[in-house]
């Protein structure tokens, strides 16, 4: 059996749960997962490892119209995950109403030319599942997709029927990771998302999008792995709710995304956070580029 291998860039609404099934797929946790809406703010590679393929999977930010330097850079960064791609696979929340945001996002996949797949996703939450059938004929009266897909990434419904044809549409080729690679994304990358998924989960609705992580120091030893972080948030409100009376929310945030990290990385970490007020930093397209990883490297190469 020939060996496939390529790259499957995942778009779509806010909240569609792009990121949810991305990490389904991988089998693991690569992409930060909220409630919230434009939770994921880069691109983010998860990979697929079988013993016949290897899927590259594109996780985006929420397909939305930008209204900050921070949405103009997470808009970039879906336009810059569509080149050279094999298969763009749209994902659309099966249950609820199909309206303006799912058409914009319909017109990205409309620009494409290639294979295209409609995953229509959160179907755990349909009692009655010829409810899907009107969704399915409203998208597919304006593209013709190479296959689509009812499924649950949260429970796992239909996902193997999802996997099995990516890799059927997916072109022969050799692995372009190592087999025990999971995501391109750095170490240092990851434990800022994870405090930062943290942080969002613990303060819910007290802060929508204003907070960001940056790692400080990423020091590592033979017995433990040394990282410092800031949190920032946008007016000293927001800090007050980071930090909690006596500081006790901060250390819950810090102690849930050392414990899984620890998980994830296999290493004894000393995670220490701060909080700082940095006034409408998502506005700032100096702050919004230290964000974004991607950057960092490349300015990292010219360097050296």
């Amino acid at each position: 059996m020939p060996f496939k291998c390529g790259y499957v860039t995942v778009i779509g609404r806010p909240n569609s749960g792009k990121s949810t099934l991305v990490n389904a797929l991988v089998g693991r946790k690569v992409a930060i997962v909220s409630p919230k809406p434009q939770t994921t703010r880069l691109r983010i590679q998860g990979i697929v490892n079988r013993e016949n393929a290897q899927i590259v999977l594109t996780d985006t930010p929420g397909i939305h119209k930008p209204a900050s330097a921070l949405n103009q850079q997470m808009m970039e960064e879906v336009q810059q995950s569509l080149d050279g791609v094999d298969i763009l696979a749209l994902v659309a929340d099966a249950s609820v109403d199909f309206g303006a945001g799912d058409r914009y996002a319909l017109d990205w996949v409309r620009r494409f030319h290639g294979k295209s797949f409609l995953i229509l996703n959160k179907i755990d939450l349909f009692r009655d599942k010829r409810k899907l059938l009107p969704r399915i004929e409203i998208y597919s009266r304006d593209h013709t997709f190479t296959e689509i897909f009812p499924v649950s990434a949260l429970t796992g419904n239909g996902m193997p029927a999802l996997e099995k044809s990516l890799i059927e549409h997916l072109p022969e080729g050799v692995p372009f990771f190592p087999q025990d690679q999971f995501t391109d994304q750095p170490e240092r990358f990851l434990a800022a998302e994870l405090v930062r998924e943290k942080a969002i989960l613990k303060t819910r609705e007290e802060l929508p999008h204003a907070i960001a992580v940056l790692v400080d120091t990423y020091e590592e030893t033979e017995k433990l792995l040394h990282i410092r972080a800031t949190i920032y948030v946008e007016r000293e409100g927001q800090k007050g709710i980071v930090i909690g009376k006596g500081g006790l929310m901060l250390k819950q945030i810090g102690t849930e995304a050392r414990l899984e990290l620890e998980s994830m990385l296999g290493a004894k970490i000393f995670l220490e956070l701060y909080v700082k007020v940095l006034p409408n930093w998502r506005d700032n397209p100096a702050i919004v580029r230290q964000l974004d990883w991607h950057r960092q490297l490349e300015q990292l190469s010219e360097e050296r």
